[in-house]
């Protein structure tokens, strides 16, 4: 009873003259407050910080390992690519060149005829230059029984050269004043390989320059 009333008639504006346990008690209260300020504001900010870090340091290794392992796999893969470029350039030297393709679609309409195919027309086009090759369009009509086209196609794949066709816009259509006659129209692209001063001048050689 005597110690709630002296601490009930404690003078706040002197704390010297408290007793010697409650200075005690009143100090280690300050104490703790102050940890517990201090951890509040500092080390718990401290603590987050150290876990984004921690999280951040996850990150950056695992970044770091990936790119060590694309490193240690870029040698291989450059020689790959040069293989995959000489193998490219093979394949397109099996295409004729540019003297070569006169020559070459005056065999594929040979070819035709000699299949027994009429041919009502059979236009080349100009040329267009892509990054590595010249694709030439060639409009055509021809008239010839099915297994005439089979033959047709059979002698141009029998050419000293590679000759690749693409058809667009090709239709195949059975001649009704003719029964057993088929009309093949419409436009097939051939293909040349460009020589090294046509890959120099095309627009992609330029800009890689640049």
């Amino acid at each position: 009873m005597s110690k709630s009333m002296d601490l009930r008639h404690l003078d706040t504006s002197n704390p010297g003259s408290w007793p010697f346990p409650i200075k005690m008690a009143a100090c280690v209260f300050v104490g703790l407050a102050i940890i517990g300020i201090a951890w509040y504001f500092f080390v718990a900010d401290r603590r987050t910080e150290l876990e984004g870090l921690v999280n951040k340091e996850g990150t950056l290794k695992a970044e770091f390992e990936d790119k060590q392992g694309r490193a240690a796999n870029l040698e291989p893969l450059k020689q790959q690519l040069a293989q995959m470029e000489l193998m490219l350039q093979q394949m397109l030297r099996q295409l004729p060149s540019k003297n070569e393709m006169p020559d070459l679609i005056v065999d594929v309409s040979q070819t035709a005829l000699a299949s027994g195919i009429s041919n009502e027309l059979f236009q080349p086009g100009a040329e267009t230059a892509k990054e590595f090759y010249a694709e030439k369009p060639i409009n055509l009509r021809m008239v010839g029984t099915y297994h005439q086209f089979g033959a047709f196609v059979s002698g141009v794949a029998s050419l000293p050269r590679v000759v690749i066709m693409t058809m667009h816009n090709i239709s195949l259509t059975p001649r009704k004043s003719k029964p057993g006659l088929l009309v093949l129209q419409g436009t097939i692209r051939t293909y040349r390989y460009l020589d090294e001063e046509e890959i120099a001048a095309t627009p992609t050689a330029k800009g890689g320059k640049k």
